[in-house]
């Protein structure tokens, strides 16, 4: 399984010949300037709720690739109003088979509504599992109990916030690699905007301590989980 990291909460996951794309921000983020989105072809696009710095490029990634939008029940009939019908509603506590593995959309502590300012149902993350490895997509959310249920799942890798004021920050994230009993982390959501930067040194430092394996992959730059 391999992972790409193109800024901000945009991640994507090459898994048995697919290619999954999570929370396409792309062109307006001037740190992700060298990225084609018309290159990326993705088969899936995961949106896990609908704030512009999750779905800007949404709408010209999915009808150049024309790939399935994973996604709150409410955000598909939003599509559907926009005429993009290939999409897959789901909400919080649901699962379903694809043919590259199982996708469970999980709870998220955070708000949601659409850049035109219609209604975006309820934030949501994703738990992906495949025949071999599991990974949490947590979106944009605050640390929370209810993250405890998800030890359970014996989760290979989590995908988690770290840029406070929006989300957890790193002190949070932290507490959340207990909760979900997951020691391996990618961060995402820092950096983009003044709010979410962070001293990177520093985050890592308190990671090391805490005994998780951080991740803070470059724009660009691809992982195999």
């Amino acid at each position: 399984m391999k992972l790409t990291f193109y800024g901000h909460a945009t991640v994507g996951l090459e898994i048995d010949g697919k290619k999954l794309l999570f929370d396409p921000f792309i062109t307006p983020n001037p740190m992700a300037k060298d990225i084609d989105i018309n290159s990326l072809k993705p088969d899936y696009i995961l949106i896990s709720h609908g704030h512009g710095d999750h779905v800007a490029d949404l709408e010209a990634i999915q009808k150049d690739s024309g790939a399935k939008v994973i996604c709150i029940a409410e955000i598909a009939g939003w599509l559907g109003n926009k005429g993009i019908s290939n999409t897959h509603g789901m909400n919080i506590g649901g699962g379903y088979d694809f043919d590259f593995g199982r996708v469970k959309m999980v709870y998220a502590l955070h708000s949601s509504s659409m850049p035109d300012g219609s209604y975006g149902g309820n934030p949501a993350g994703f738990v992906i599992t495949s025949k071999d490895k599991k990974i949490y997509y947590a979106g944009d959310t605050a640390l929370t109990y209810d993250m405890k249920l998800l030890a359970e799942e014996k989760l290979d890798w989590a995908i988690l916030p770290i840029g406070d004021n929006y989300t957890m920050g790193a002190d949070d994230a932290i507490k959340a690699t207990d909760f979900i009993n997951c020691k391996n982390v990618i961060g995402i959501h820092y950096d983009t905007f003044p709010a979410i930067k962070i001293d990177k040194a520093v985050v890592r430092e308190k990671f090391k301590k805490a005994g998780v394996n951080l991740q803070l992959p470059a724009i660009g730059e691809s992982l195999d989980l």
